[in-house]
């Protein structure tokens, strides 16, 4: 089985986080919720979805994972200032593993050096941000870019939940160490 990281903290857009986990559960895949402290209570910025964590960002290695899936809203912005989120997105990055990022996501992609010469879509307030990085910014609902996955609002979210799911299939499997 497949295991996805999802990174997130507290006040992430609540859809943004329950919809795609929601699918890829469904779908069969293990989803571990990695936040700055394993077992903590996140809450959505609306309140509308709560989640257990299930691993510290300081326990997490990219290797144990087959695809990084990082929500919207306050998190990602708070997340980069978490001692090891940058480091943790950098390495899916090297990986050549997905990564998927809506709405303010690609913060952390910005944080760790991922976005240059790459076309992504994000949050309307965000994109100055890619485009200042070196990214070549498209206002569209979904944008893949080899192993990235961009989509900029709740909106936006059939086209991105399908998108992961596509890549999930579609990634050739690799050997996977547990927790």
């Amino acid at each position: 089985m497949k295991k996805i990281a999802m990174l997130m903290t507290q006040d992430f857009e609540d859809s943004e986080a329950r919809k795609p986990y929601e699918a890829m559960k469904e779908a069969g895949f293990q989803v571990d919720i990695v936040a700055p402290q394993a077992g903590q209570t996140l809450q959505g910025k609306k309140g509308e979805f709560t989640i257990k964590s299930d691993l510290a960002i300081s326990r997490a290695q990219a290797d144990d994972y087959a695809m990084l899936v990082i929500p919207g809203g306050h998190s990602p912005e708070s997340l980069r200032l978490e001692e090891g989120a940058v480091e943790f997105v950098k390495a899916f990055g090297t990986s050549g593993k997905p990564i998927a990022a809506i709405c303010h996501g690609p913060q952390l992609l910005i944080s760790a050096g991922l976005v240059r010469e790459r076309k992504m879509t994000c949050y309307k307030a965000v994109a100055i941000d890619l485009k200042n990085a070196g990214a070549r910014y498209e206002d569209s609902a979904l944008v893949v870019d080899g192993p990235f996955i961009t989509s900029r609002t709740p909106e936006d979210l059939p086209q991105f939940c399908e998108a992961i799911l596509q890549a999930l299939r579609t990634q050739p499997a690799h050997r996977q160490v547990g927790r």
